[in-house]
């Protein structure tokens, strides 16, 4: 465990030297901070749509005139995503942050789609405010889904994998 006054101490020495980033390994827990947020990855991916619950209704349906060029939101789009089968447990995002598969960008990813997990395993970082957080697998089982592209940020309640339970 690491002391928050420690923490606290690098944090503040960071902030007022003139390197950008430090990383630290103490009695098995790594700490990184940086100054400066990673570059986001570029992607050939179309921007993803935020989730049904989230989106507002078209502009024409509230009685303001929509934007020229602008059309109206496909009907499939609005429609809520397909519910994952009954026996898959969701891992869900405790926090908002950016979403790393691995701990470094040359290295593997801590679990791909097929991998077989732990409970207590790590799945993935969380960077929250600078501070990178492992995020661990609540039950032991098989990756089914890995819902969240790296580097992606993620919200709070989010589901990032989807496993089967070990029998």
């Amino acid at each position: 465990m690491i002391d928050l006054d420690f923490l606290r101490g690098l944090i503040g020495a960071v902030d007022e030297s003139g390197i950008d980033s430090i990383e630290i390994s103490r009695g098995g827990t790594r700490i990184r901070i940086n100054k400066t947020p990673p570059p986001a990855p570029v992607s050939a991916q179309a921007p993803h749509a935020a989730p049904a619950h989230l989106q507002l209704p078209p502009v024409h349906e509230v009685g303001l005139p929509r934007a020229a060029g602008a059309a109206p939101a496909p009907a499939a789009e609005a429609a809520p995503a397909a519910a994952p089968a009954s026996n898959l447990v969701d891992i869900k995002s405790p926090m908002v942050g950016t979403f790393y598969r691995a701990p470094a960008p040359e290295a593997p990813p801590y679990a791909e789609v097929g991998s077989r997990v732990g409970k207590g395993q790590t799945l993935c970082i969380l960077e929250a405010m600078k501070l990178m957080n492992e995020l661990e697998s609540d039950v032991a089982g098989t990756v089914r889904e890995v819902c969240v592209d790296n580097g992606e940020p993620v919200e709070y309640g989010q589901v990032l994998f989807r496993i089967e339970p070990a029998a």
